[in-house]
């Protein structure tokens, strides 16, 4: 199986090629191949100069936007460009751990889920600042309550899902609204959402952390909107 890992990008200079090097040598489970999908959203600090010359040497698929659309954007793109038959998000930082990879995937590679969460709150999550801890709170509970998720984390970034799953859904986030955006579609469509712990490394505004307020209130907004909508707005 090959598991496309897309990551979306924005101004990370400082912890990019890091980032690039862990995810290259991040094991995954027995059998699968990996391809790297990096989605450079208009970047103006020199990370599209590193994807360059990454892209020049075959290592990754890069994809570069003229301006800067947005996280759930340069996600769409990158799932537009992806040929593998798992695909898994990974962030341009270092808060998440590739090493994690081959426990996320594990239940989609052996046939035993669709759609797999990696969890920080059943692992060891280290410095998350309290308001993004309550806010991860209270999307979680819209969700588990909106939808029956029974998650523990929905606005984890680790998410992996069998393409078809992707393929079958329509997807309009523009921002950090994919998260809320893919976890309603993928229950509305009666998908189940399996979740494993992993590790986290929480980094803040001062580090690089770009998500604020407002993208809390727009992800509790996304739940309630496609709570309501017809399947037809968002079945391919």
């Amino acid at each position: 199986m090959k598991v496309s890992v897309i990551i979306p990008v924005y101004n990370e200079f400082r912890t990019f090629q890091e980032v690039l090097e862990r995810v290259r040598q991040a094991p995954l489970p027995e059998g699968c191949t990996k391809e790297i999908i990096v989605i450079d959203d208009g970047s103006t600090d020199g990370t599209a100069e590193i994807l360059g010359k990454h892209a020049l040497a075959g290592t990754i698929s890069a994809h570069h936007s003229a301006r800067n659309a947005g996280k759930g954007n340069a996600i769409r793109i990158g799932i537009g460009r992806a040929s593998g038959d798992i695909v898994i998000i990974q962030d341009g930082d270092l808060e998440y751990d590739p090493n994690d990879y081959a426990r996320v995937l594990e239940p989609i590679v052996k046939g035993e889920a669709d759609v797999v969460y990696g969890s920080r709150f059943l692992g060891n999550p280290i410095g998350m600042a309290t308001k993004h801890l309550l806010a991860n709170r209270v999307l979680t509970g819209a969700a588990n309550m909106l939808y029956g998720a029974r998650l523990t984390d929905e606005a984890t970034a680790y998410k992996a899902f069998r393409m078809p799953v992707l393929r079958a859904m329509k997807l309009e986030c523009r921002r950090f609204e994919f998260c809320p955006e893919v976890t309603a579609k993928v229950r509305r469509l009666g998908y189940l959402i399996r979740e494993v712990p992993i590790s986290y490394n929480a980094r803040r505004i001062a580090d690089g952390k770009k998500i604020r307020m407002r993208d809390g209130v727009q992800a509790l907004w996304t739940l309630l909107k496609w709570r309501v909508a017809p399947r037809r707005k968002f079945v391919q």
